[in-house]
C-alpha cells in the first residue's frame, strides 16, 4: 500500500540518540543471534521476526524506510554491553524487564511487547510430564540471563536437585540439549517453542506445562534519552491501538477517511501527535502500511511456530493483557 510522504518534523526536545541516528542515516538495532519467529536471517540473509519488526517500525517512523536498519546479533552475555557502549541504538532482543536492569544497568524499557514465562523442554522419549519430575536431572541453561537465577530459585523452593550445564551461545546450548548432554533445556516458553519449531521432528520434544516465572519482554534503550524512549513506547502503543481500532495493512489508506476521532488521531489526520514525538504525523500510517498492526505482526511471525496469543491478546479479549494508553 502506498504510504504518505514523509515530511520534516520539528525537533521534539534534545535526543542524542535520535540526532546520531539521523546523522548516520541508519538505525542500529541489537537482536538475537538467531531465534525463529523473533529474529533470524532468512535464506537470503534478510532479518525477519517479531523483534526485527519493532526495529523496522522505528526506521519507518524516522525515515519512512524499513530497510534503513543495521541488525547487530548479540548474545545473552554481550547484549547489555553493546547497548551501554553505544554499539547499538536499541535492543529488541527477547529481554526481560527487571528492576536491576532498569536501574543499575542504566536502561529504560519502553513497553512490554510480549508477556512470557520460563519453562522446560524435554525429549518425549524421556517420559517426563511435569518439571517436578526433573529431580536429579541435568538442565541446559544460558548464563547472564534471568533464566539462570529463576532455575536456581525454583529448584531451591521445590527442593529439587539438578546439575546445570551452563553454555553461553544459544546455538551451542540447543545442540547440547539435542545431543543428550542434558535431560532438559530451560528458557522462556517462547524460546522453547521457537527451538522446537525448527527441529526435523518437533513432536519429539515436549514443552512441559510448568511456567516458573514472569518474563515481561520488550525493547530497551539507554537511560537519559527520554525522547527516543518516548518514540519507541508510542510505536508499540500505536501498533496495539491500530489492532484495537481495526486498522490493518490492507485497509489503512481507506481508514484515513474514517470519521472516528481516535482513528483520526492515530493516523495523524488531527492532533499533531507525531510532531510531539519528533516524527511525521503520519508515522503510524507508514508503519501499519508496511508491517501491519500488532496482531498482524504476531500472526505473521509467532503463530507459525505454535505460539498462541494468550496474555498477549488485547485487553478486550478475556485473559488478554496488551493495553495501550489513549492516543490523544
Amino acid at each position: 500500500m502506498p504510504a504518505l510522504a514523509q515530511q520534516p518534523a520539528p525537533a521534539a526536545g534534545t535526543s542524542p540518540t535520535l540526532d546520531a541516528i539521523r546523522a548516520r542515516g541508519t538505525l542500529i538495532c541489537g537482536v538475537n543471534t538467531g531465534l525463529a519467529g523473533f529474529a533470524q536471517p532468512d535464506s537470503q540473509g534478510v532479518w525477519r521476526g517479531f523483534d526485527v519488526d519493532y526495529c523496522r517500525a522505528v526506521a519507518i517512523a524516522l525515515f519512512n524506510d524499513p530497510e534503513r536498519v543495521r541488525f547487530v546479533p548479540t548474545t545473552a552475555q554481550n547484549r547489555f554491553t553493546a547497548l551501554q557502549s553505544g554499539e547499538v541504538d536499541m535492543l529488541s532482543r527477547n529481554t526481560t524487564w527487571t528492576l536491576s536492569r532498569d536501574t543499575s544497568l542504566g536502561f529504560d524499557f519502553t513497553g512490554i511487547n510480549f508477556y512470557d514465562g520460563q519453562g522446560f523442554m524435554v525429549k518425549a522419549s524421556l517420559g517426563v510430564r511435569t518439571a517436578r519430575e526433573l529431580d536429579g536431572a541435568t538442565i541446559c541453561v544460558q548464563p547472564g540471563t534471568t533464566t539462570e537465577q529463576n532455575l536456581t530459585d525454583w529448584a531451591r523452593s521445590n527442593r529439587i536437585n539438578f546439575r546445570p550445564v551452563v553454555i553461553e551461545r544459544l546455538e551451542e546450548v540447543v545442540q547440547a540439549y539435542l545431543s543428550g548432554r542434558c535431560d532438559a533445556y530451560t528458557t522462556d516458553v517462547s524460546g522453547l517453542a521457537a527451538t522446537r519449531s525448527v527441529q526435523p521432528r518437533p513432536a519429539d520434544h515436549v514443552i512441559l506445562p510448568d511456567v516458573i516465572s514472569k518474563e515481561p519482554l520488550g525493547p530497551l534503550v539507554r537511560h537519559g534519552d527520554q525522547r527516543f524512549a518516548d518514540l519507541l513506547r508510542w510505536i508499540h502503543f500505536g501498533l496495539l491501538t491500530a489492532e484495537e481500532l481495526g486498522v490493518t495493512s490492507q485497509n489503512v489508506q481507506q481508514m484515513l477517511n474514517d470519521n472516528r476521532p481516535d482513528v483520526q488521531r492515530l493516523l495523524g489526520r488531527t492532533g499533531g501527535l507525531g510532531q510531539m514525538l519528533g516524527v511525521d504525523n503520519a508515522f503510524m500510517v507508514n508503519i501499519v502500511s508496511r508491517l501491519g498492526n500488532y496482531g498482524q505482526m504476531f500472526e505473521r511471525n509467532l503463530t507459525p511456530i505454535g505460539i498462541q496469543r494468550g496474555p498477549n491478546a488485547l485487553w478486550t479479549t478475556p485473559g488478554g493483557l496488551q493495553y495501550a494508553p489513549p492516543f490523544r
